[in-house]
């Protein structure tokens, strides 16, 4: 998390995360967010970082961490906003799946925010199973759990 190619994507999500959630949590409350997790809990083999480049710029990305033993905790799925609606993120999650998958994961587990409507759209389009009453107004849950279950044998 710490690569100077991703640095990019995590300053312009703190801003992002300030914006929409500022009034919610507090300025300054996304940088600690995004720094909560040590960068070795995305490193292999439980965790994984991609990250897809465009001429050189870091355009969208996402990484994962072990959440236990069958499932991976995906984290950081993000586009930057000058790349948006060209379907980067689903190439994102489409790989971290894959990824996951091969690293012996059997299940996905994945927060967004209230406000973050898009990102909750794309997990109810890609078969992710809300752990929320998706009926309910998304402000009054704090965070909009999903999973997910990967092809492969059955679960332990």
């Amino acid at each position: 998390m710490h690569d100077p190619r991703v640095r990019p994507l995590l300053d312009e999500l703190a801003a992002e995360y300030d914006s929409r959630y500022g009034d919610l949590f507090g300025r300054g409350a996304a940088a600690e967010e995004l720094n909560r997790y040590p960068a070795a809990e995305f490193e292999g083999p439980g965790g994984a970082l991609l990250m897809i480049q465009e001429n050189g710029e870091s355009v969208a990305g996402g990484a994962f961490r072990r959440y236990d033993a069958d499932t991976a905790e995906f984290k950081r799925i993000w586009t930057h906003s000058a790349h948006r609606r060209r379907g980067l993120a689903r190439v994102v999650l489409t790989e971290l799946e894959r990824l996951a998958a091969l690293r012996g994961y059997r299940r996905i587990y994945l927060t967004t925010g209230p406000r973050q409507p898009e990102a909750k759209h794309l997990y109810l389009t890609t078969g992710y199973e809300p752990q929320f009453d998706v009926e309910a107004d998304p402000e009054t849950i704090k965070s909009l759990a999903f999973t997910k279950n990967l092809p492969g044998p059955p679960l332990s």
